[in-house]
């Protein structure tokens, strides 16, 4: 009896030191499993600095988020993500429905990469115009996302954006390489339920990365959907 009673009590440690260690470890364990997911769905390579997701309050946080480009783009540097806060719906997440409560997102560093081949990274990544006109302001996406993941989208509350630094990059011809700070900080936009609600945002990006985003437009006059993307 002593002998079975020891033996339990040994197996009994063990299992909390396990759970212990599961949970100091949860936050490393998710932000490798989240940059082998980036990975495997996107072809590039993502690095995570650090990813927190809370176990009693529902938040989740990731820092010194960095993405590269394929070998296609040079490996070059994509996006640079400093923060990335999330705080959400416990009770819609459990009716499948996505209602976040606070997003804040500061984009440090975007690169708009023009391989030797003449491909610009942003279209390549399947970057869409949608067609002028088209109803739903922002349905379509809406509903891409609810067959992808199986949620409703219910809208953003508070949505603050950062958005630091956009550079151009031509692999080809480093003369067509610009760069330039955007310079929004803290912007803070309320009830965003679709695309539609971020023209405002969008806009002001373009217009003060005119210069990066200009190249593009002359480099591409031929394709509308570039220009109207960017509002040119």
């Amino acid at each position: 009896m002593k002998f079975i009673f020891k033996w339990l009590f040994r197996l009994f440690l063990l299992v909390v030191v396990l759970a212990v260690v599961l949970v100091l470890s949860l936050d490393t364990i998710l932000r490798v499993v989240a940059e082998h997911r980036i990975r495997a769905q996107t072809g590039m390579d993502a690095e995570i600095g650090q990813f927190h997701l809370g176990l009693l309050e529902p938040v989740v946080t990731i820092k010194d988020f960095k993405l590269h480009n394929p070998p296609a783009f040079g490996g070059t540097p994509f996006l640079s993500i400093p923060e990335i806060h999330v705080e959400y719906d416990r009770n819609a997440l459990t009716k499948n429905q996505i209602h976040l409560t606070l997003l804040r997102f500061n984009l440090g560093e975007l690169d708009v990469v023009k391989n030797a081949e003449g491909q610009t990274n942003l279209f390549a990544f399947g970057v869409t115009v949608p067609a002028k006109g088209a109803p739903g302001g922002g349905s379509q996406q809406l509903k891409e996302f609810k067959r992808r993941t199986g949620l409703d989208f219910q809208g953003i509350d508070a949505l603050n954006v950062s958005v630091g630094t956009v550079r151009f990059i031509d692999l080809k011809d480093q003369r067509n390489n610009r760069e330039q700070n955007i310079g929004i900080d803290n912007l803070v936009l309320k009830n965003v339920k679709t695309p539609a609600d971020l023209a405002g945002l969008a806009a002001l990006v373009a217009l003060r990365g005119r210069e990066v985003f200009g190249v593009l437009v002359d480099q591409n006059n031929s394709n509308a959907g570039i220009q109207k993307l960017l509002g040119f």
